[in-house]
């Protein structure tokens, strides 16, 4: 019998990995995809929550280039990962895994609000939740916001699924032929050799709490489920090697 390695795992997910190659939106295949992997973890009796993000609809960092007021920028992003967390929840529920979806902001026609003994509730009884609109405050990355969840909801592990690289390098893989992959690091290193894995806020909370992440491709079937079993795939980041 297959025993997973962890009972409760955050599952970071961008939202460029819901597009697939349009590069925009949501592709339904692509989402599918990823809830058949995420039920597949789910049925090893791994408690699952999940952190969108929403580039793939708007990018509050860009829309502040363009002018936009940086809070309204990043409040409109906010909501773009409402619109990915909806569509996960719908595909989860498709195949017949109880879902909910928990907002920072105040939506409750479409969304519980966030309570942290209530995620966790939820949890126990088998359900997965979608953590949605971020932190609900601007100038946060979603990556904060799964760092952030992670220690609230005493998760054992971040789960960072990547749509274009299968782990950490020392420089992109796409422009550098000599970018060196990494098997492990700690998040010193990643703040102090300026590697992009998360934001620095993100970083330093997970480091902070004691909080591993495991950088994998999301692109091939079944990697949810090796990393939550212990196979060695993609880049763990932790505290110390």
């Amino acid at each position: 019998m297959e025993r997973p390695l962890y009972k409760r795992v955050i599952l970071k997910l961008s939202g460029e990995a819901l597009a697939g190659q349009q590069g925009f939106g949501i592709e339904s295949d692509i989402i599918s995809s990823i809830a058949l992997q995420v039920k597949d973890v789910v049925d090893l009796g791994v408690e699952v929550a999940i952190v969108v993000g929403g580039g793939n609809i708007w990018r509050g960092i860009a829309g502040s280039a363009k002018g936009i007021d940086r809070a309204t920028a990043d409040y409109m992003g906010m909501l773009a990962t409402v619109m990915n967390s909806l569509a996960m929840q719908d595909a989860l529920e498709n195949m017949g895994v109880p879902t909910r979806v928990q907002s920072s902001i105040s939506m409750q026609q479409v969304a519980e609000p966030y309570i942290r003994r209530r995620a966790i509730r939820h949890l126990e009884k088998g359900r997965v939740v979608i953590f949605a609109a971020g932190t609900g405050n601007p100038y946060f990355s979603t990556d904060t916001t799964a760092a952030l969840r992670a220690a609230e909801i005493e998760a054992e592990v971040i789960l960072m699924a990547k749509n274009k690289v299968d782990g950490v390098y020392s420089a992109d893989p796409f422009k550098d032929e000599t970018a060196e992959k990494y098997e492990t690091l700690t998040y010193l290193e990643v703040l102090n050799k300026n590697l992009g894995v998360m934001d620095s806020t993100a970083s330093s909370l997970c480091m902070d709490n004691n909080i591993p992440l495991i950088v994998f491709s999301i692109t091939e079937n079944g990697n949810i489920k090796r990393v939550v079993l212990g196979e060695k795939i993609g880049t763990i980041v932790k505290g110390s090697v």
